[in-house]
């Protein structure tokens, strides 16, 4: 099992010692992400880590980016992606779990950094802490889920605070806290996460694009034919997800409307009305798929941003949400509809207020939204002002685009 990156064995050359940042010295500046979410089956995480990969590629060729992540064994592919071993999850969907600090704060340090972001508050988010203090360098933390939501899901809402109290702890420790949405940026703030700031992700719509459909051609591969309104989700078959609103809403909704998972079939109860689909790892393929259906469906209350509502957009598909969470954000009226609540009922309604209206005017505006709002270039721009500030580094302020903290 791979991690998205083909690794080479890990070179027998000695590493280069440690020195603390140099960018002064004009050198190249170095920045360096962690996380544990970073899998093969593994969504807006990993899209979003790729895509900032890219636009400094293309934007700031001061900076040296690397990308330190588990995977199956110690490697690197000599482009700046390192993985480190740590055992896969049971029933973890290719997701693994580092579990020694120390030796991957180690392999942190050996990176020389001269700024880290940690997309967890886990083992690599707390090593990353670790490393920050040992070089003096400065740590982002950004904040991809919601850990007391989740407590409260999983485990019982009892656990919901003391878990919460757990997250905002660990996140008041980084220099910066940074959230895909104001929704959890706003947790944060509740939660004691001083200046948490905002920072809705953003779409490659050139990747993600109407013009990839084939509708019927998706038609005859699911065995549905034209009168078919065909219903998408793509994503982990997990808890929060709520697949099962999805399921009771199609079965309510009845027919013409089918329900396809993409990736998330396993988790979810059987229907005759439910068409299960493999995981897309190559996003053109995915948008393909998402460009040939009539409607997104996401029933997540708690959903931090969900980054594949966005690619549904950009595929000019309407999208039918839940007026909470980081969804609510991005979904309205004039793309598409949200649900009083993640509940099968007033699911389905919101979905037959969708058909009833001009379908393919939805879709326009939904994809003229991402492409007008949800851009990567000003998300990373904005991301850069946050490293420059932090490091004082000209190499990032080059591009930089304020932001303002979230209140």
């Amino acid at each position: 099992m791979d991690m998205g990156f083909e690794p080479q064995s890990v070179s027998n050359q000695p590493e280069e010692p440690v020195i603390r940042a140099s960018w002064a010295k004009g050198k190249p500046v170095r920045l360096v992400d962690t996380t544990m979410l970073y899998a093969p089956r593994s969504g807006g995480v990993r899209r979003y880590l790729n895509s900032k990969r890219a636009w400094i590629g293309a934007n700031l060729p001061e900076i040296r980016h690397t990308l330190v992540v588990p995977g199956p064994r110690d490697a690197h592919d000599g482009h700046g992606r390192v993985s480190i071993y740590a055992a896969p999850l049971p029933f973890g969907d290719g997701y693994r779990w580092p579990v020694v600090k120390t030796a991957w704060m180690e392999r942190l340090i050996r990176q020389r950094p001269d700024i880290i972001e940690a997309g967890d508050p886990y083992t690599p988010g707390l090593a990353a802490l670790k490393a920050g203090q040992a070089l003096g360098v400065p740590v982002v933390g950004f904040c991809h889920t919601d850990l007391g939501a989740l407590a409260a899901l999983h485990i019982g809402e009892w656990a919901e605070k003391p878990v919460q109290k757990r997250w905002a702890a660990i996140y008041r420790q980084f220099d910066q806290a940074v959230a895909p949405s104001k929704f959890i940026a706003g947790r944060l703030i509740e939660a004691g996460v001083k200046d948490a700031i905002g920072l809705p992700l953003g779409v490659d719509t050139g990747i993600f694009h109407p013009a990839r459909g084939d509708r019927e051609a998706l038609r005859r591969r699911l065995g549905v034919n034209s009168r078919h309104r065909i219903l998408v989700f793509a994503g982990r078959p997990a808890k929060e997800k709520k697949l099962d609103v999805l399921v009771e809403a199609v079965e309510r909704l009845g027919d013409p409307y089918v329900l396809l998972f993409v990736g998330a079939g396993a988790g979810a109860p059987f229907s005759d009305r439910v068409i299960c689909m493999d995981y897309q790892r190559d996003p053109q393929s995915l948008a393909a798929v998402l460009a040939g259906c009539d409607a997104f469906v996401h029933a997540n209350d708690n959903e931090p941003f969900g980054l594949i509502v966005l690619e549904a957009m950009a595929c000019g598909l309407p999208v039918i949400g839940v007026a909470a969470g980081g969804v609510a954000e991005s979904v309205d009226d004039s793309v598409g509809a949200l649900a009083i609540a993640s509940e099968a009922r007033a699911f389905a309604e919101a979905v037959e207020s969708v058909f009833a209206r001009d379908l393919a005017a939805l879709g326009r505006a939904a994809r003229l939204r991402a492409e007008e709002r949800h851009g990567w270039a000003p998300v990373f721009r904005k991301l850069s002002g946050i490293y420059g500030r932090l490091t004082g580094s000209p190499a990032f302020l080059q591009q930089a685009e304020a932001i303002a903290p979230a209140h």
